[in-house]
């Protein structure tokens, strides 16, 4: 069965089968030249200094070479030039295309296993490394890419040479291109074997550096507790350990390389030394000429040329083959989550849930919930309460469809969410996450992240509902200030009250709030607590929290433990009926200051 893999190089390769011609004809040309080059040197040797005759085919030129052996001379001398400028021209040419196409097709292969990556499930995520995965898209769709514009065609242009080489050489003295053939067993022999090897060691050195970029990533991306726990030393020495490994494993497929055409030189010795000495013989009975020597000579340096170069070239194919082989990994992993055929677009939704006994398992561990069964009607605030563990993440991720319900259904105005289509079903759900993220961009762009055509009005009104237009007024660049790595450069407050306008700016019907007031100072909680009374209103909103300040402004509440609703209701009616909504109401008030329940 061919792999997307196949599917995806066969497809872009197709694309460029006119500049493939071009290309295939310039390395025709190249090869010709390479062929002709020693041919000038005979005919100054043969039929210039020594005065045999000319081949029949050159007979016309007789005279010339008889009575005008200087201008003879400067003339098939300038032929040197003229096929070196005509290569030079055709390998130029050459290079350009194939270089083109080896980027293009690398382009394709990055486009498509970055789209692939992002279709994949949380769950995928969450087992591989972030480092690895950035491996797979950079260095190994650059190894694919070099096997395309550098082993391709040099490859066929070596083949061809190798080839015109042994059949000239044929025609001109079939003993001596025996003795040249013979030491070819012995060089495939050696290649064969030392591709192997350098393809094992370069699947090391792949892994090796995928290892080495997880361990980058997650040391950057941590580098703040780094610092607060003085750990520099430590992650140095780590770092390290793990580079060394790399570089141990880098310098074994470096020598193997250099083993290879070492190997390919001293057979190389080999033959010259046998071709000099019988070919020296034949000349001396008159079997060959001296030109004819010449020429055997100069195919027999060259014809050892492409060896070499294959030989160098095989640790690049081996770490191609080892490169396809991952990304092909990559892609051949089904996403778990996917549209059902004939899925319909989510529009205009009101922004009725239900779960109706929902269960999900994020692995055998057990069960995260256990037949969940609840609703929300349009318009309606409701907050999850509970431990951490407790279900309250994982119901957030089934409705936006991260992972899917493996018992039961839920329900977006009376329809299974499995029969939208995904993209869709998202648009209508706003989002404000626990752990807030800002990209490397201007905060205009982070805020037009919720509604990626968003008009300049839209962005500042949605800042002046989140209450971050202040603020970013105050930046130098306003709006165009250009953010720190995951929005580093603001503080907690502000980064939240940027989510809140991406929110805002989306304006969508479902709005999900993960743990919004949390990690705040008093004034902070304060700008966001108002910017999300704004932004509730007319949503449908499902609150995840531990603030029982927020929770108690909730039209209901639910209460998870262990996987399973234990206690819902208005808090009002928790409060007089709910054993441990009671519980984390008094305790709230012991340890913190007094709440008010807004009447219902």
């Amino acid at each position: 069965m061919r792999t997307k893999l196949q599917n995806l190089l066969t497809r872009n390769l197709s694309a460029e089968k006119w500049n493939f011609g071009l290309a295939f004809l310039c390395t025709l040309i190249v090869a010709i030249a390479d062929l002709l080059r020693p041919w000038p040197l005979k005919l100054i040797i043969d039929n210039i200094l020594l005065g045999k005759p000319l081949p029949s085919s050159l007979r016309s030129f007789e005279t010339f070479f008889a009575h005008e052996k200087v201008w003879t001379t400067v003339a098939v001398a300038a032929l040197l030039i003229v096929l070196s400028a005509i290569k030079g021209f055709s390998v130029y040419a050459q290079t350009s295309i194939t270089s083109r196409i080896g980027y293009r097709i690398a382009h394709a292969l990055r486009r498509e296993l970055f789209s692939h990556l992002q279709r994949l499930s949380l769950a995928f995520h969450k087992h591989s490394k972030a480092g690895e995965l950035l491996t797979k898209v950079t260095s190994d769709t650059n190894s694919v890419r070099d096997a395309f514009s550098e082993f391709a065609l040099t490859l066929v242009t070596e083949v061809l040479t190798l080839a015109g080489m042994v059949v000239i050489m044929l025609a001109m003295n079939v003993e001596l291109s025996l003795v040249v053939l013979s030491t070819f067993p012995v060089l495939a022999v050696i290649s064969v074997y030392r591709f192997r090897r350098i393809r094992d060691s370069a699947r090391l050195v792949r892994k090796a550096e995928g290892n080495l970029a997880s361990r980058v990533s997650e040391t950057l991306h941590a580098i703040a507790i780094v610092k607060a726990f003085g750990r520099e030393r430590y992650e140095t020495e780590r770092f390290e350990s793990e580079s060394s490994e790399t570089l141990n494993e880098s310098i074994r497929t470096a020598r193997l390389e250099a083993a290879s055409s070492r190997a390919a030189d001293i057979v190389n010795a080999f033959g010259t030394f046998a071709v000099l000495v019988f070919g020296s013989l034949q000349a001396m009975r008159g079997q060959i000429t001296p030109g004819a020597l010449l020429v055997f000579v100069s195919y027999m340096n060259s014809l050892y040329v492409p060896i070499r170069t294959l030989a160098k070239l095989s640790a690049k194919l081996s770490r191609a083959f080892v490169s396809a082989g991952r990304i092909s990994d990559t892609l051949g992993v089904e996403p778990e989550v996917e549209d059902r055929p004939g899925a319909r677009e989510a529009t205009a939704l009101r922004g009725n849930i239900s779960f109706r006994q929902v269960s999900f398992s994020y692995n055998d561990a057990g069960p995260v919930l256990r037949n969940i069964s609840f609703g929300i009607t349009a318009g309606e605030k409701v907050a999850l309460l509970g431990r951490s563990g407790a279900g309250k993440s994982t119901i957030v991720t089934l409705l936006l469809r991260l992972y899917e319900t493996q018992q039961g259904e839920i329900l977006l105005d009376g329809i299974n969410i499995k029969d939208y289509q995904r993209e869709s079903l998202r648009q209508q759900i706003g989002i404000v996450m626990q752990d807030i993220v800002m990209f490397g961009a201007s905060i205009r762009e982070n805020i037009a992240y919720g509604k990626l055509d968003a008009t300049s009005e839209e962005i500042i009104r949605a800042a002046k509902a989140a209450n971050a237009h202040e603020f970013i007024s105050d930046l130098e660049d306003g709006y165009d200030t250009i953010l720190g790595a995951r929005g580093g450069t603001l503080s907690g407050g502000q980064r939240q009250r940027l989510a809140l306008a991406r929110a805002f700016v989306r304006n969508a019907p479902v709005l999900i709030l993960d743990e919004p007031m949390t990690g705040l100072d008093s004034e902070s909680e304060e700008a966001v607590r108002d910017a999300l009374q704004r932004l509730m209103r007319g949503k449908t909103c499902l609150l995840i929290t531990h603030d029982l300040a927020s929770a108690a402004a909730a039209d209901r509440v639910l209460i998870l433990e262990n996987g399973r609703i234990v206690e819902q209701g208005t808090p009002l009616e928790l409060l007089e009926s709910g054993e441990r909504y009671r519980h984390l109401w008094y305790t709230h008030v012991t340890r913190n200051r007094p709440l008010t329940i807004p009447v219902q």
